[in-house]
């Protein structure tokens, strides 16, 4: 807004203050109030969720001779104000560094595990001394990569969380997301899929703490119940501690089902509590289109998410989708602005 002078702003105050005064002796102040509080946000998905745009365009690109795509993580840099940018990481072993504001790529290296073989990565953290931490559901593991990608270290893994016949997870189902929790001291990382003999809605989330010399050891282990028939996606930490949960289901000639829950901050008892914060099918579309049968053209394979900012009082989430290298899905980021 433009300066004006003093006695003309003087005047305009006290014309608006008169104004309120009439709208409040006739109408009582809190109904008067109540509109504006119950207002839905601009592209609302649902009260706590707005959607701020979408972007296509690195959909069946190739940057520096690596295809763009089969995204399955997100992550910020670990200190703000540094040049590394936004990463994104491909479930065949590639880790893109991004431009935060057009999300263009700007670098990629390839990850590999001890013996050199293409890593079925999917989740990604990038830690305060600038080395990534990375999950895979193969075993399932987590390691560490330097920036240049070469492999420095593997966390410990309780055994019961190994994919069969080691362990009681399902091959293809166990280490999903990976996250951070604010300080930096607690490593988290969700199964998607339950162990065998567990309940068929009840999913395993397995911390670490960072000991005093930087390395992680085992924790405590959650439980969270996932809507039928969904499994999870991904898992990331809010500024507050507690998680952002997004879950995923896909059916043949229906298309997918996404939905974002927030859970309890861990370390409150053993199972961890959700309540829904939005269905992604209820968002707007905004003129998003669809290769195959969606509830909302605007859905795809949504896996990755990252806490990018804050302002007025909403959280900035960034979501993409792992496009399987398929004809018919899209390398699709969705910008959603979360109150939690």
């Amino acid at each position: 807004m433009r300066p004006r002078t003093f006695r003309t702003a003087l005047a305009a105050l006290t014309a608006s203050l008169t104004a309120a005064g009439c709208l409040t002796a006739a109408v009582p102040a809190t109904a008067a109030q109540q509109p504006a509080r119950q207002r839905p946000p601009a592209n609302a998905c649902s009260p706590s969720v707005s959607l701020s745009g979408f972007f296509d365009a690195l959909d069946k690109t190739t940057y520096d001779g690596t295809y763009v795509g089969n995204l399955s993580a997100l992550a910020p840099p670990a200190r703000r104000g540094t040049l590394a940018g936004l990463s994104a990481l491909s479930d065949r072993s590639e880790l893109f560094r991004l431009d935060a504001r057009t999300l263009e790529p700007r670098g990629v290296v390839t990850l590999a595990d001890e013996k050199g073989a293409a890593l079925d990565s999917e989740g990604l953290v990038a830690d305060r001394d600038g080395t990534f931490l990375v999950s895979s559901e193969t075993e399932p593991s987590v390691r560490r990569y330097s920036p240049t990608g070469e492999l420095l270290g593997r966390l410990p893994v309780p055994d019961d969380l190994r994919t069969a016949p080691a362990g009681g997870a399902r091959a293809n189902g166990s280490f999903e997301g990976l996250t951070l929790l604010p300080g930096g001291h607690t490593l988290l990382a969700s199964m998607e899929y339950p162990l065998d003999g567990d309940p068929a809605d009840l999913v395993r989330f397995q911390t670490w703490q960072r000991t005093r010399h930087g390395d992680f050891r085992p924790g405590a282990r959650y439980t969270y119940r996932t809507d039928p028939g969904l499994g999870v996606s991904e898992v990331t930490a809010t500024p507050e501690g507690r998680l952002l949960v997004l879950e995923r289901g896909f059916t043949a000639g229906v298309g997918n089902t996404v939905r974002l829950h927030l859970a309890d901050r861990p370390g409150r008892g053993t199972a961890l509590h959700k309540r829904l914060l939005a269905d992604l099918a209820d968002c707007p579309d905004l003129g998003a289109t669809a290769r195959q049968p969606q509830p909302n053209p605007l859905l795809d394979n949504f896996e990755g998410m990252a806490v990018t900012g804050r302002s007025g009082g909403r959280t900035d989430v960034l979501v993409v989708s792992d496009d399987n290298q398929n004809a018919v899905q899209t390398t699709r980021f969705l910008r959603l602005r979360v109150r939690v």
